[in-house]
C-alpha cells in the first residue's frame, strides 16, 4: 500500500483535465504521483520502465511495460493514449548502448541528438528537447505534482551538525560545484574534509555502501546531496527517502545534508524518525545563503 497523498494548493500553469504520462522509475514516488492523479481525477497513463520499476506497483491502474531501446512502441501508445503532458520520475540505471539495444526509432534518436558525447544531464534535456519539439508534449517535474515534498532550509530532526559536520557539508558543496561541469553525480561524502566517494553511475545509496569501509576513526562522515548547477530538473531532481536515511546509519555517517527547495524527500516523517533514533542530523541546506 502506498503512503497517503496529502492535500495540496493548485499546482502553477498545470490543469488537471490535461492527461498525464507517467514515465516510472524505481523507488515509490511514481506511485505516489499516480495517487496524486487519482485523488484529482486527472486522467493518467503509466510507462512502466522495465527493470527499473517496482513488480507490481501499477497494476491496478493503467499501465505499459516498456523497455528503453524500444521508443517506437510507447511513442505510438503515447499518441494512442492522448497524452499532453509527461512526467520522468524515479531513478533509471542507464544502460549501455548495446544493452538497451535500440529500435529503429530509438536509434534515430540517439543518431540525432548524439547520445554517447552526452552525460546523464546533456542527455535528459536533448530527450526532453525532442519529446517537445517533435511530439508537442508539456514535460512537467514532479515537484509540480507533489509540491509538498521539498523541505524549506533548516534542521528537519532533533539533531544538529556540530562545526565539524558544518564544515564537511561546505566541502561536499565545493566538490559538488566543481564537478558539475563534468556532469557527474549529485551527492558526495565527506569525513573531517576527506572527500571519501562521489557518486557515479551507481546511485546514492550504493555510494554511502562503499564509503562504509572508507571511513577513518573520529567524527562520522557526512552525505552531501545537491541538484548539478544547471540541472534539467524536470527529469532528474534530486530524492532522498527512509532507505538513504537507514543506509547512511549503518554506514556509521553523522547526518546528511540536502538542498533546500530542490531535493524530493519520500516520507520525510519517516526519514527523520530513523534519523533522530540514530542520533544523526538531517538538516535542509540554502546554496546562495551567505555562509
Amino acid at each position: 500500500m502506498s503512503d497517503p497523498v496529502p492535500p495540496r494548493a493548485e499546482r502553477p500553469g498545470g490543469e488537471t483535465s490535461r492527461k498525464l504520462g507517467i514515465v516510472a522509475g524505481g523507488g515509490k514516488l511514481p506511485r505516489r504521483v499516480v495517487d496524486r492523479c487519482l485523488s484529482e481525477g486527472r486522467p493518467f497513463f503509466v510507462f512502466v520502465i522495465e527493470n527499473a520499476a517496482e513488480p507490481g506497483l501499477f497494476d491496478d491502474v493503467p499501465h505499459m511495460p516498456i523497455r528503453l531501446g524500444a521508443a517506437g512502441a510507447y511513442l505510438k501508445r503515447a499518441k494512442e493514449e492522448g497524452i499532453q503532458d509527461l512526467v520522468m520520475v524515479g531513478p533509471v540505471t542507464r544502460p549501455s548502448l548495446p544493452a538497451m539495444r535500440p529500435d529503429a526509432t530509438a536509434l534515430k534518436v540517439l543518431t540525432r541528438i548524439g547520445a554517447r558525447a552526452l552525460g546523464d544531464d546533456g542527455l535528459l534535456r536533448a530527450v526532453i528537447g525532442y519529446f517537445e519539439r517533435e511530439h508537442g508534449w508539456r514535460i512537467v517535474g514532479v515537484d509540480t505534482l507533489l509540491t509538498d515534498m521539498s523541505p524549506e532550509p533548516g534542521q528537519l530532526g532533533a539533531h544538529a551538525p556540530d562545526a565539524g559536520a558544518l564544515s564537511d557539508v561546505a566541502r561536499g558543496q565545493e566538490v559538488l560545484a566543481a564537478l558539475a561541469k563534468a556532469d557527474v553525480g549529485q551527492a558526495v561524502v565527506v569525513q573531517e574534509g576527506l572527500v571519501l566517494g562521489v557518486e557515479a553511475i551507481e546511485g546514492t545509496d550504493s555510494l554511502i555502501a562503499r564509503c562504509a569501509g572508507l571511513r577513518r576513526e573520529g567524527a562520522g562522515g557526512v552525505l552531501v546531496k545537491f541538484a548539478k548547477q544547471g540541472q534539467e530538473m524536470r527529469a532528474d531532481r534530486p530524492t532522498l527517502g527512509p532507505r538513504t536515511v537507514e543506509g547512511a546509519r549503518d554506514a556509521g555517517l553523522s547526518g546528511i545534508a540536502v538542498e533546500a527547495r530542490r531535493t524530493l524527500l519520500v516520507d520525510r516523517e519517516r526519514m527523520v524518525e530513523i534519523a533522530d533514533a540514530a542520533g544523526m542530523f538531517l538538516v535542509a541546506v540554502d546554496p546562495s545563503a551567505d555562509a
